[in-house]
């Protein structure tokens, strides 16, 4: 097998143009050319008169492949490497079933792990199965009657369920790989497996974690929904058990001496428990902000340009960071081109967004994160868990802000910018489906964000051309981008409890789907190879 990089293409190329270039760079006919196939494709929209695709492909060819390498005579060409997945040989001698909190990224790629190591899993996941979650999100969005267990932090799937479906990673792993066609096999649209970029889209994610949970089903491992966790069983500084508690509230004890924690960034009082039980845990950086919407069709043309609207290129995307003279850095997160913004609240009385997208891209408005970070001097204490009260802090003031119903405070860019609260909107309708009430949101986030996020604006003004438009719209708070503590574990993934394995998201190991999935992964591989007797 051959591989080739960076091969341009216009927009309007087709499979045979691409053939035909891969064929040009190998300085051999096209019917040497047995296989070729696409694994990666990334737009070059440097040049806003000239943009166009950059993709690498891996060929097989007919003859002698070193040759043609050679005869090639081009830094472009090279043998390719085949993927190998390695799993680590089954040494657990255990007679008890592994448990899993928590049917998250981490969750259920460590549940199918395990499940076809033969350990036969059982996961507690607090919310509802991906079906009846839906339900219980559109129903918040409709009357404001909040499920505290099942809703866009929890049920089945997680919280990226309902994002954008975003895999892009800054995490290096041999198992990314993996996480990437176990996604596809079970749904994912195949373009994950060569876009530069790629997503799945709320709307799709649904059936895909749906085929997670069938496997592990069939393989002898249990899911089961509407049971939170409430209690670890701790004796000898080992794991002996849990305690869930059961849709109806009913108290179950369940035998184990493995628990891994895959509860998400969210499950505060599952961290709260945790600390009471003495599990060694530290503060940890986070970051809050708020979601900044612009029509889609503007950021496509400050984007692409003429190109802008192309089908081959769909919505647009950006990526930015800054860092003001005497201030904190500040930089996007999360970006939904043609996406929404979503009431994201799982404790009532509290209030968040996030931003959500489907696999199509196409809502009026696109939208991202503008995050400011905090550091744990900035937290009200040096309580290990007072990261945990910032963040309620921000999230109660909102709640209250916005009239006591879950509406979002929002602020439009021009005001924010004059330091005045905005008290109607303007051309661009905020998306979020619990509504918003105009106001100032210098009142919900800290001094010190506002501050940045001021300055800021100005700045990334610059790098996209009509970035800090006055009547773009801010809503807030973003405030759950990550857990603001870490449970500290050891190089085998243990906590100071013998038994317990904190990974993903939650766990502080962890900032998206992909990085989580791999977590899982390598949480799994250490129960795997876990020999106490």
């Amino acid at each position: 097998m051959i591989r080739i990089t960076e091969i341009k293409l216009p927009l309007d190329a087709d499979d045979a143009a691409l053939r035909c270039a891969a064929a040009a760079v190998l300085r051999c006919p096209e019917s040497r050319i047995r296989t070729l196939r696409l694994t990666k494709k990334a737009v070059d929209s440097r040049k806003k008169d000239n943009i166009f695709f950059v993709c690498n492909v891996e060929a097989e060819v007919t003859g002698d492949e070193q040759e043609l390498i050679r005869r090639s005579r081009s830094n472009k060409v090279s043998a390719a490497e085949p993927y190998v997945y390695e799993e680590p040989p089954l040494r657990r001698t255990s007679p008890f079933r592994p448990v899993i909190a928590g049917f998250g990224p981490a969750g259920f790629f460590a549940a199918l792990t395990l499940a076809r190591a033969g350990l036969r899993p059982i996961v507690l996941e607090r919310g509802h199965d991906v079906d009846t979650r839906t339900a219980d999100v559109q129903r918040f969005f409709r009357t404001g009657q909040l499920d505290e267990n099942s809703n866009i932090q929890f049920g089945e799937g997680g919280a990226g369920t309902f994002s954008d479906g975003k895999l892009t990673t800054g995490i290096k792993s041999n198992l990314i790989r993996k996480v990437f066609l176990e996604l596809a096999d079970k749904g994912a649209p195949e373009e994950i497996l060569w876009s530069a970029k790629p997503h799945i889209g709320t709307d799709k994610l649904a059936a895909v974690v749906k085929g997670f949970r069938k496997e592990v089903l069939s393989l002898g491992g249990e899911v089961r929904f509407g049971c939170r966790l409430c209690d670890v069983i701790i004796a000898n500084k080992a794991v002996h058990g849990v305690t869930y508690e059961s849709e109806n509230g009913q108290r179950v004890d369940l035998e184990t001496d493995t628990l891994l924690l895959c509860i998400g960034h969210s499950a505060r009082d599952t961290i709260e428990m945790l600390h009471r039980k003495g599990i060694q845990m530290m503060q940890k950086p986070f970051s809050v902000g708020a979601r900044i919407e612009h029509p889609r069709e503007f950021i496509d043309r400050a984007q692409y340009g003429r190109f802008a609207g192309h089908p081959a290129l769909g919505a647009a995307d950006y990526k930015m960071a800054c860092h003001p003279p005497h201030g904190r850095g500040m930089y996007t997160f999360c970006m939904c081109p043609g996406g929404t913004v979503v009431a994201a609240a799982s404790e009532k009385g509290g209030m968040c967004v996030n931003g959500m997208s489907e696999w199509a891209r196409d809502a009026e408005n696109s939208n991202a994160a503008l995050l400011v970070g905090i550091e744990p001097q900035d937290f009200p204490s040096a309580d290990v868990l007072s990261g945990f009260e910032l963040q309620r802090q921000i999230e109660r003031t909102a709640f209250a802000l916005g009239g006591g119903n879950y509406a979002a405070p929002a602020q439009l860019v021009g005001d924010f910018l004059r330091d005045t609260p905005s008290t109607h909107g303007g051309a661009v309708r905020p998306s979020c489906p619990t509504g918003v009430v105009y106001s100032d949101i210098r009142r919900v986030l800290p001094k010190k964000v506002t501050d940045t996020m001021a300055d800021a604006l100005v700045k990334m003004n610059g790098m996209l051309d009509g970035f800090a438009m006055p009547e773009a719209v801010l809503t807030a708070p973003e405030s759950r981008s990550s857990s603001p503590v870490r449970i500290l574990r050891d190089e085998f993934f243990q906590s100071s409890v013998s038994g317990l394995y904190p990974c993903g998201e939650g766990a502080g190991y962890a900032g998206g789907i992909v990085s989580a999935a791999v977590d899982g992964i390598r949480a799994a591989f250490a129960v795997m190879e876990d020999v106490r007797e």
